[in-house]
């Protein structure tokens, strides 16, 4: 008889580099938009490659953590693929949950990035684009971080759908990334604006 501790293959197939390498996708992306935010903020490193030109320099890097995102969600696609299922995750109310936080977690996503826009969303204000007034609207006033929290969502709704553990797994990788990120994210991101704060007071032109 299969219990929830698995078949005889287990849970999770360990020994699948699929899993292994979602892991590492996983693990990177914030890693990468953080490092290179932070050379942007200190150093200009993009808004140089870009001929000075701060905007551009912010498009380029939003196309490149979009694609990056692609690409994860494209190895925890295949991750879980090559996993096997678990019967307890295979009936119509997981189904229904899974349904239920995609269509949740997207709507996270999806209202976020209009709330903030392009520059908002990928990281402007590291490149001195700043926002006006910081957004308190929906779906601010559910979390302060709709994005990694929706995400997360749908990274649990798949892992459900798909019947998974692997994905579960993979999921609380997911969020602990973004909280570990969020730790320095969110300080360094409200300096910038009490920097700007500072500096409106002084009467001094902002950077």
């Amino acid at each position: 008889m299969t219990s929830f501790l698995g078949s005889n293959k287990g849970l999770i197939d360990f020994d699948q580099k699929s899993l292994a390498v979602a892991a590492a996708s996983i693990a990177f992306n914030p890693i990468f938009w953080n490092t290179v935010a932070r050379q942007e903020y200190h150093n200009k490193v993009l808004t140089k490659l870009a001929g000075g030109n701060s905007l551009r320099a912010c498009y380029g890097l939003a196309i490149t953590i979009f694609s990056l995102g692609i690409f994860r969600d494209f190895l925890y696609e295949r991750a879980l693929r090559d996993q096997p299922a678990h019967p307890l995750l295979d009936t119509a109310v997981s189904t229904y949950i899974a349904y239920a936080l995609m269509a949740a977690g997207n709507v996270l996503v999806l209202s976020s990035m209009w709330a903030l826009g392009l520059t908002g969303t990928y990281l402007g204000d590291y490149f001195g684009i700043l926002m006006d007034d910081i957004v308190t609207g929906f779906p601010f006033n559910v979390t302060a971080s709709p994005m990694y929290y929706g995400s997360t969502m749908t990274f649990l709704g798949s892992a459900l759908w798909y019947g998974k553990p692997a994905g579960i797994l993979l999921t609380a990788e997911v969020l602990i990334v973004y909280l570990i990120a969020l730790q320095f994210e969110d300080p360094f991101t409200a300096e910038i604006y009490a920097k700007r704060e500072r500096q409106r007071k002084s009467g001094k032109k902002e950077l």
